[in-house]
Formats: C-alpha cells, sequence, structure tokens
C-alpha cells in the first residue's frame, strides 16, 4: 500500500463528495500521470473502487426522492451492455503498449469533453437564473415534475456513456448529465444529479466486472484508491453544504483541462501557456458573460443563498 497514493485519493474523494462528479476524471490521469500506472490497470481499479462508492450517495438521492426512475431504466437499458461492451472494445485494440496507448489517448478525449461540460453546465445554470431574476421564466417546480421520457434518445445517451465509460472510466458522473440537461431541461438540478447517479450504479458495476474478467484489475491497487476515496467523499459530502461549489468545479474543470493536455501528449511547455491563458482570459470572460445576463460581474457582489455555477 502507498501512503501517498492514499492521500492522493482522499483528496480526490473529497472533491467528488463536493461536486457530484470527477471520480474517474481525477483519479484515473493521477494514476497514469503521478504514479506512472498503466492506463488499462489504472482504469480497470478505478471502475472497481467506484462501484463500492457509488452506492452509498445513490441511497442518498433515492432516500429524498430526487430521483426519476423511469429514467434510470432507459439509461440503463443502453449503457449497462454498452459498458461491457466498453471493455472488449478496449481488450480487442491489443495486449501491449499499443492498447495502453489508445486508452491513454480516449482518456484525454473523454476530459476534454468533460471539461466542456462543466462549462455549458455553468453557463445553462446562469442563463436560467438571470430568467428567473428578470422575470422571463417561470420557477423550476419543487417537486418531482412529470417528465415525458424521449426513450430513443435516452437509451442512445445511456449507450455512447456506456462505452465511454467502459473503455475510460470517465463520464458516469460528468459526461451523461450534461446530456440529460439537454434532453430533459425541465428536471431540476438534485433531479438530474439524483438520476444521474442511480443510473451510474449499475453502469459501472457493469464496466468494474468486464475490468475484473478482461482487463486489468490489481486487487493492491484498489485497496488504496479505497482507503483513501471512501472517507474522502464521506468528508466531502459533509461539506458540501458549506464549500463554495462553483469554484470547486471551475478548479475541476482547469485540473481536467490540464490532465487531457497531458494525456495527449502536448508538450509541457505548450500546456503551461495553454493553461496560463485560460486562467487569465477565463475569469474576463465569464464576468462579461455575467453582465451579459444581468448579473454582478463577481459572484460575490450578488446576494443571494444559492450557490454559484
Amino acid at each position: 500500500m502507498d501512503p501517498l497514493l492514499v492521500a492522493a485519493t482522499f483528496f480526490i474523494g473529497i472533491v467528488v463528495g463536493l461536486t457530484g462528479m470527477g471520480g474517474g476524471a481525477l483519479m484515473t490521469p493521477v494514476l497514469v500521470l503521478f504514479f506512472g500506472i498503466p492506463p488499462l490497470t489504472a482504469v480497470s481499479s478505478d471502475l472497481v473502487a467506484s462501484a463500492v462508492m457509488k452506492p452509498v450517495g445513490s441511497v442518498v438521492h433515492l432516500r429524498r426522492g430526487t430521483v426519476n426512475l423511469q429514467l434510470v431504466k432507459w439509461l440503463c437499458v443502453g449503457s449497462v451492455p454498452m459498458a461491457f461492451v466498453g471493455v472488449l472494445i478496449a481488450r480487442a485494440l491489443g495486449d501491449g503498449q499499443e492498447v495502453q496507448d489508445v486508452i491513454q489517448v480516449a482518456l484525454g478525449v473523454a476530459l476534454l469533453v468533460a471539461a466542456t461540460g462543466l462549462v455549458v453546465r455553468a453557463y445553462v445554470r446562469l442563463a436560467e437564473r438571470a430568467r428567473k431574476r428578470d422575470g422571463r421564466a417561470a420557477p423550476l417546480p419543487q417537486d418531482r415534475p412529470d417528465v415525458v421520457v424521449r426513450k430513443l434518445p435516452t437509451v442512445a445517451v445511456g449507450m455512447v456513456g456506456g462505452v465511454v465509460v467502459g473503455m475510460t472510466s470517465v463520464g458516469s458522473g460528468s459526461l451523461i448529465i450534461i446530456a440529460l440537461m439537454a434532453l430533459y431541461p425541465a428536471l431540476k438540478a438534485s433531479s438530474l444529479v439524483g438520476t444521474d447517479l442511480v443510473q451510474a450504479v449499475p453502469l459501472v458495476v457493469s464496466a468494474a466486472l468486464g475490468h475484473v474478467l478482461f482487463g486489468d484489475f490489481q486487487l493492491d491497487l484498489t485497496t488504496s484508491l479505497l482507503l483513501g476515496s471512501v472517507p474522502g467523499v464521506y468528508v466531502g459530502a459533509r461539506l458540501s453544504s458549506r464549500a463554495p461549489g462553483g469554484i470547486v468545479r471551475r478548479a475541476l474543470a482547469f485540473v481536467l483541462l490540464a490532465s487531457a493536455l497531458k494525456l495527449l501528449g502536448v508538450p509541457t511547455v505548450t500546456t503551461g501557456l495553454v493553461l496560463v491563458v485560460v486562467a487569465l482570459v477565463a475569469p474576463l470572460v465569464w464576468m462579461q458573460v455575467r453582465r451579459r445576463h444581468g448579473l454582478p460581474a463577481l459572484a460575490s457582489r450578488e446576494r443571494r443563498p444559492a450557490e454559484v455555477p
């Protein structure tokens, strides 16, 4: 057991507990980039660890009634079998360095999509809040809305998400929820998160089973992940009501971008320049976006109890 690995996964668990996302999107690249673990091994062990952690949060949302079980059912129709297929696709690519390279590139692309999804999610919330503030939109219902399930698009989202998760371990909490926001804008944020988290349980279990059978699962590595991440998730969940979730998500998007660039083989100097430009330009662009929607440029100046996306 590597104490440094346990410590790293503890802090990743805190981020997951705070934001509800970032498990595979952070855990796998950390294992690959900082601990030198082969990509397929990192994906396999991360998915098995996630299969243990996911049900905890799911139970909480089920008790609170923030889960649309019809959406969960149709998402799982597509995602569960395709997650297993994603594992088989990864294995069919080869056994040596070739498959590791392909998985690493696929992981980098998935992280770029996840980072973009976080930005889109923040913008949608910002625009929605601006419409409510100006009286241009009715507030979302506080009870569970009667959503008409669009079966084929929902199954398609599950299929694509299943393949991505099976191959990279990324997407069960960051990619699928973005698609749900586009398909079902009437669902409030808590229902989106709860539905996504519950559907992720069978999805991750299916992918984890595939990796145990056909991947490169290592028990000692998975044990270290669980020793750090499980208490981390608990601490993060306890802090989630007080921590500035918007700031955490922005930092998460920044980390995902940095990890994606390195996994895609972008030179260190180029990666550093891109990150510096993003760090300098992104806040200015976001301030202009807020002004265009009639909100203060700085979130701290806006008096409201809800969190800033």
